[in-house]
């Protein structure tokens, strides 16, 4: 069972040699979820050998250049490439116009299916859902429209103890049960208590992606104890006013979203332009939070490690 997270870009605004702008990708056992998708984002991925062809689902937050530039090349490549399975994209709604227009200006017939799912700009729902894993939109605070996303695995209550399974004879098809906390009642009408036949199992991974806000405290019970919230960070807490006037987060608000919601880990991005040394930006927010991370392209956080 794998949940990781592949930091491609963490910059704001403007492409940097060393910082592309916003996009991320999350491999839950092996299927793979692109998180924005910045200029530059094909390159990311080849840069650090992950296969853009294993990607079905992309999420975009909002419609600010930084974040979906990348979408179009992205997409293209993959026709060119040859690939012939479904590709999922949610978005707001203008994207799929935007898209529909290049495809149609470079007379592009695409040689997979792309499924548009539209976000809803009011409030937050499921958008997408399996077996394994749960995707919610969350309605940030922007200068336009934006979602943030949360993922929440999935995993059964209980774990089998296969001896305990092969020792008492129990059928296959209780399996299930078993996960769900029954007990096992055998052919002489003995009680096998679930505790003996399973255990508990590890609690299911959670992240949440906050990219372009305002300080907004409606955002901590929605994220409230996930393993890991990504929050912009984009300005110090000197330059609170212009956080404000953009649409943005200061280091200190994003550690305070941190700390009332209780998370694990917080890890900071979308820095500004002015700052070379996000070293300042780092310890600024661990004064309002201890067990916060700077994003940086490359940077892969395994959760297990959390």
């Amino acid at each position: 069972m794998s949940f990781k997270l592949t930091i491609l870009g963490c910059s704001s605004a403007i492409p940097k040699i060393d910082r592309n702008p916003t996009a991320q990708l999350l491999n839950v056992n092996e299927r793979f979820f692109l998180i924005d998708c910045g200029e530059g984002t094909q390159i990311q991925l080849r840069r650090y050998e992950l296969n853009f062809q294993r990607i079905n689902h992309i999420f975009i937050s909002h419609l600010h250049g930084d974040h979906y530039f990348g979408v179009i090349g992205l997409i293209t490549t993959m026709h060119l490439l040859g690939r012939n399975k479904d590709l999922h994209i949610y978005a707001h709604k203008e994207l799929k116009d935007i898209i529909d227009l290049q495809l149609s200006a470079s007379n592009t017939e695409l040689n997979y299916p792309l499924f548009f799912h539209p976000l809803a700009e009011d409030e937050g729902s499921i958008i997408f859902e399996d077996d394994d894993i749960k995707v919610s939109n969350l309605i940030l605070n922007h200068s336009i429209k934006c979602s943030g996303f949360l993922f929440e695995e999935k995993r059964s209550k209980r774990k089998i103890i296969n001896l305990e399974v092969e020792k008492y004879n129990v059928p296959y098809d209780k399996m299930n049960s078993l996960k769900d906390g029954a007990d096992w009642i055998n052919s002489k009408g003995e009680i096998i208590s679930n505790e003996i036949l399973t255990t508990q199992n590890t609690s299911p991974n959670r992240y949440a992606f906050c990219t372009d806000t305002k300080y907004d405290e409606s955002l901590v019970e929605k994220v409230k104890g996930v393993d890991l919230l990504y929050h912009e960070a984009t300005f110090t807490s000197d330059l609170e006013l212009r956080a404000i006037e953009t649409g943005h987060s200061t280091t200190l608000q994003a550690a305070s979203i941190a700390r009332k919601a209780k998370v694990k880990t917080l890890a900071i991005g979308h820095y500004s332009q002015r700052y070379r040394d996000l070293d300042k930006l780092l310890t600024q927010t661990q004064k309002g939070f201890k067990n916060t991370i700077l994003s940086y392209p490359g940077l892969l956080i395994d959760f297990k490690h959390l």
